[in-house]
């Protein structure tokens, strides 16, 4: 397909694809999947070999969130049972935080609900941070703690953070569709504000919630010009009790195509396959993994994911390794800091469930780990 090999050559020279072959990648058929998985497979292993990054997510204050986003389970107003608690304290983050890094993750993220943190919150968060990098050695630690204000990104960055965290979430057309209490330009200002305070910027989008592909491509050739070192690309996951309960529009082959248009559009950059990917690609998560990079070991933040065991199995039995603490993640062009481009088949239904329908058994809400008394899963 000569659409496929024009996009291979252009992700190894760093060269971005223009928009119509990126919705092009979308719009291919079923039949052209495996060939669409393996040309981004060209792309990923030429930047990334057959590692595999793992991450840990804690969630140091669930729910209690005063922000309206619709995809959200903390959000006002929330009737979806999720666990509730404020912060954690340091100690109680480090425990949480032990149980990822054991099981392989390389890099820790610590996330708080809310608008932003006030400077005290920042306080608290340094702390952690501090005390997670005293007791392991070499871990890579990242904030996601909302919208910053002016200095809070230099204070976590002097505290030991390593990267932060602020997702771009959809279209900037259609951001005001799914919140309200914060615009688009307020997410793009906080990502900007990692870069200038030198951290590593992490900022990606949630694909299932009824958005068009322009609005996929315009996300992510945004995110593109944000220039992040690393794009989260999660799939909604539909909780009940949230305004988007009932999009359950995801396909485990649109997932993938979306996967690979996102490393075709930022191939030597991280991608990292966040929440919703045990519900929504099911049994081809192996597949994915010649697209992305990087994964979320364990639970995320209010939904339990797969069991961390059978994490490391998948990523083995698929031919890929665990990306080790003493492996750099990104190309050395990215790490030195310069040339950043850019400015930075169904099944019957006697054989399973249909094609969009609702899987609401595939959606737990998380009862383990942080703010609980049971041990986490990693």
């Amino acid at each position: 397909m000569d659409l496929l090999n024009t996009l291979v050559d252009k992700g190894l020279r760093r060269e971005r694809p223009t928009r119509e072959e990126a919705l092009a990648v979308l719009a291919t058929s079923d039949d052209d999947l495996l060939d669409v998985v393996a040309a981004a497979g060209k792309v990923r292993r030429h930047w990334f070999g057959r590692r595999v990054k793992l991450n840990y997510l804690v969630n140091l204050k669930s729910g209690l969130c005063p922000e309206d986003c619709s995809y959200c389970s903390q959000r006002l107003g929330s009737t979806t049972g999720i666990l509730k608690y404020t912060w954690l304290k340091p100690d109680e983050a480090s425990q949480a935080a032990a149980a990822g890094l054991a099981g392989g993750a390389k890099r820790v993220c610590l996330v708080a609900s809310g608008r932003g943190p006030t400077d005290r919150d920042v306080d608290r968060v340094a702390g952690t941070i501090k005390a997670i990098k005293e007791q392991n050695e070499g871990v890579e630690v990242c904030a996601c703690l909302g919208l910053l204000s002016d200095g809070q990104a230099e204070r976590l960055r002097e505290a030991g953070a390593d990267a932060y965290n602020h997702n771009l979430n959809t279209s900037e057309a259609t951001y005001g569709d799914i919140t309200t209490t914060h615009t688009y330009a307020d997410r793009v200002d906080t990502v900007q504000k990692a870069h200038a305070a030198g951290l590593s910027a992490c900022s990606g989008l949630i694909a299932g919630m009824g958005e068009s592909d322009e609005d996929l491509v315009d996300v992510v050739y945004s995110l593109r010009e944000l220039d992040p070192d690393s794009v989260p690309v999660n799939f909604l996951i539909p909780v009940e009790g949230t305004p988007l309960a009932k999009e359950w529009h995801l396909t485990p082959q649109r997932c993938l195509r979306i996967l690979a248009m996102v490393r075709f559009v930022c191939p030597d950059v991280e991608v990292r396959i966040a929440g919703g990917r045990e519900v929504h690609l099911r049994t081809m998560q192996p597949l994915a993994l010649h697209l992305a990079n990087s994964i979320f070991l364990g639970d995320y933040l209010t939904t339990e994911g797969q069991a961390g065991q059978a994490d490391l199995e998948m990523i083995a039995d698929a031919g890929f390794e665990v990306e080790g603490s003493d492996q750099v993640t990104l190309p050395e062009h990215r790490v030195g800091g310069g040339c950043h481009e850019g400015g930075g088949a169904c099944a019957s239904a006697a054989e399973g469930p249909q094609v969009n329908e609702a899987r609401t058994d595939l959606v737990a809400v998380r009862r383990r780990g942080a703010g609980t008394d049971l041990a986490p899963n990693a």
